[in-house]
């Protein structure tokens, strides 16, 4: 199926950003497991970019050991470098200061001598005054020996722990490069896989899907802010501002929040449920669900009614609500709207001092369903159609999970098209 085409550039402007933010974003991880693990294939342009990146990092990796190595060998080795240069002075200091003692203790062997010999007490009072100036230039020696011995060792020392840290280095890159060579050796077998799996498939009947922003979905009546405990309703407005008709629409929403901090996905504390004119009874609203709201005819709309349902514990956050659609025709064209719009909203906890807001709940008053209307749209879907104003604090909502929560919608979108086309195929 070629459906991974159509949102592939917005799957890869989500997916491709760096890891730390989408790894921190769990979207969609309790109560969608399949919009995680399903997601479009890359194209073939895209693996054969991925086995260039990867060729890249594998030859810097290999120029990376073999420049560590020949520091090794004869950097650390040069006499100008630092800790060279350190055990070198220190070698020159500590044989020049065991030469001095050497010295300084010979001369307290002549001195003692010249005592012994003496024979007349001006010779003998002479000879001792030599003699302790030699004994204590021997001692100063020899404190200047061990000082310097231990300079020489103290440089010896320090030039063998950088040698020890560039060897550790050393391994480091090698690992580093081996992992890149793996990485590599996985990308070139992704992408002849694909290129032979594009071979034996050919051209699907039907075509494939195609990008058609006219196809739109607009929230109203979302507020910017919700608090826990309470039930708030609004409406999805699924617009064909087309010349031609749908067979079968299929709108989906998703809702998506994080912690004022980022750091907890709040998911499981919000329950989005939806309600049509054909099926009035509220339900959840699952994007892999395949519901449709059956067909619209060209410059027609359907409203979809929505509620979310806040949990009393719910803490403070951010959130938004990801809304888009698509559609299939009998004759197995099929398509949908590039893009996902969304509402942001804040977060309120019930017992938040600062929280002005009503939380003893809000009456469920979504007596009317949604129906179909005719009014006709201009090209664009109309004043409301498009990327919705961003509000709320989107400043305050992390862009991280705002970031995860599109990919793995554009991702779950993808599967969706699939299933209902394969599932009409086979019909």
């Amino acid at each position: 199926m070629k459906i991974r085409r159509v949102l592939a550039t917005a799957v890869a402007a989500a997916v491709t950003a760096p890891v730390v933010l989408l790894s921190t974003a769990p979207a969609f991880a309790d109560e969608k497991p399949a919009a995680r693990t399903q997601k479009a294939k890359p194209t073939s342009e895209e693996l054969q970019q991925a086995v260039d990146l990867a060729q890249k990092e594998y030859d810097a990796a290999v120029v990376a050991v073999n420049d560590a190595i020949k520091f090794l060998e004869e950097g650390l080795e040069a006499e100008t470098y630092p800790t060279k240069a350190a055990v070198i002075e220190t070698k020159k200091a500590a044989e020049a200061a065991a030469k001095a003692r050497t010295e300084a203790d010979q001369a307290v062997v002549d001195a003692q001598a010249k005592l012994d010999a003496a024979t007349t007490d001006e010779e003998k009072a002479a000879a001792q005054t030599v003699l302790d100036a030699a004994e204590k230039a021997a001692r100063d020696a020899a404190v200047a020996k061990t000082a310097a011995d231990t300079e020489a060792a103290e440089a010896r020392t320090a030039h063998d722990d950088a040698r020890v840290a560039q060897v550790r280095k050393i391994g480091l890159l090698q690992k580093a490069r081996d992992e890149a060579k793996k990485k590599l050796d996985d990308a070139k077998k992704e992408l002849a896989d694909a290129e032979a799996e594009e071979g034996e498939e050919g051209e699907e009947p039907g075509g494939e899907c195609v990008p058609e922003p006219k196809l739109t979905a607009v929230l109203s009546g979302l507020p910017d802010k919700v608090v826990g405990g309470t039930t708030e309703n609004f409406t999805l407005r699924v617009t064909n501002g087309t010349g031609k008709t749908m067979d079968d629409v299929y709108p989906y929403a998703a809702v998506h929040a994080f912690d004022d901090k980022g750091l907890k996905e709040l998911d499981s504390y919000l329950d989005l449920e939806w309600s049509t004119a054909a099926n009035p009874s509220w339900r959840d609203f699952d994007v892999l669900d395949g519901s449709s709201v059956g067909a619209l005819k060209a410059k027609a709309s359907v409203d979809v009614k929505l509620r979310l349902k806040v949990d009393a514990d719910i803490p403070a956050g951010q959130g938004a609500v990801f809304v888009s659609a698509d559609y299939i025709n009998a004759d197995e064209s099929c398509g949908g709207y590039p893009d996902l719009d969304h509402h942001e909203f804040q977060i309120l906890a019930k017992a938040d001092p600062g929280n002005t807001e009503d939380t003893d709940g809000k009456p469920d008053n979504t007596t009317e369903q949604g129906g179909t209307s005719t009014t006709p749209v201009n090209g664009t879907g109309g004043s409301d159609s498009g990327s919705l104003a961003e509000t709320g604090s989107s400043d305050v909502l992390p862009k991280v999970a705002l970031a995860g929560g599109v990919a793995l919608m554009l991702g779950a979108g993808a599967v969706v098209v699939a299933r209902r086309r394969n599932a009409g195929t086979n019909a």
